[in-house]
């Protein structure tokens, strides 16, 4: 796991959407919320620019994060972010406590290795289309990866790789599987590019019956001779 991400927070007293304009304007703060864990929801400001600068490392999204409240450490992930749609500033943040005697579902990004090498690729042809780039999992927090990895090395032209392939950690489950083989969905694959052996098929069926239509020169002289002959009677 990496290194954990400390965020300083205060208690956020004046609350409501005014004030809440107001931080993000005059004092370049965030509002936010801290809940669960079994205790009462707190309302927090974070400065935009520590906020900012924490969100460039992937493991923001996903791994335990400490938020300091008067000198004390609470664990907790992200469960939700609001962002401005014109210049994608965070508008609003929640996070919700960890307990390490309760298993957690977050969402960890997926680690895709040896593309380059993928024989499905190098040997057959084919192009790696990308269906996900994270999934949701179950565990404690103390068996929480920083992400999933996927070895493409010796995935095969149309090869899928599906949900229930991956390999978890021990004490790692994927929350989709827990509701039916239906839910196993697909995360990656190697298909054929279009464009490719299909369009070429195609091309040749067409060409095949465009000869098949032709006339041959004799039928068509023949053709022409009985029109000159019908035209001298």
């Amino acid at each position: 796991m990496s290194q954990q991400i400390e965020l300083n927070a205060e208690l956020r007293e004046d609350v409501g959407k005014g004030a809440s304009r107001r931080l993000r304007r005059k004092a370049e703060k965030v509002p936010g919320i801290l809940y669960g864990g079994g205790e009462d929801p707190i309302p927090l400001t974070l400065r935009q620019n520590e906020l900012a600068k924490a969100m460039q490392a992937e493991a923001f999204y996903s791994q335990i994060l400490s938020v300091v409240l008067n000198g004390k450490s609470e664990q907790a992930v992200v469960r939700d972010l609001q962002r401005h749609p014109a210049d994608e500033k965070v508008l609003h943040i929640d996070f919700m406590r960890i307990r390490a005697d309760r298993a957690m579902q977050v969402s960890v990004p997926l680690h895709f290795i040896n593309e380059e090498q993928c024989v499905g690729v190098r040997v057959g042809g084919g192009i790696i289309s990308h269906n996900m780039n994270e999934v949701e999992i179950s565990c404690l927090p103390k068996d929480l990866p920083e992400f999933i990895e996927i070895d493409m090395e010796a995935v095969e032209l149309n090869q899928v790789i599906h949900l229930s392939d991956l390999a978890l950690p021990e004490g790692v489950s994927i929350v989709a599987l827990q509701y039916g083989e239906e839910r196993d969905a697909n995360v990656v694959s190697v298909q054929m590019p279009r464009g490719g052996a299909e369009e070429e098929e195609d091309l040749l069926a067409a060409e095949g019956e465009a000869v098949e239509g032709e006339e041959t020169p004799e039928e068509g002289d023949a053709d022409t001779g009985s029109d000159e002959e019908a035209s001298e009677e």
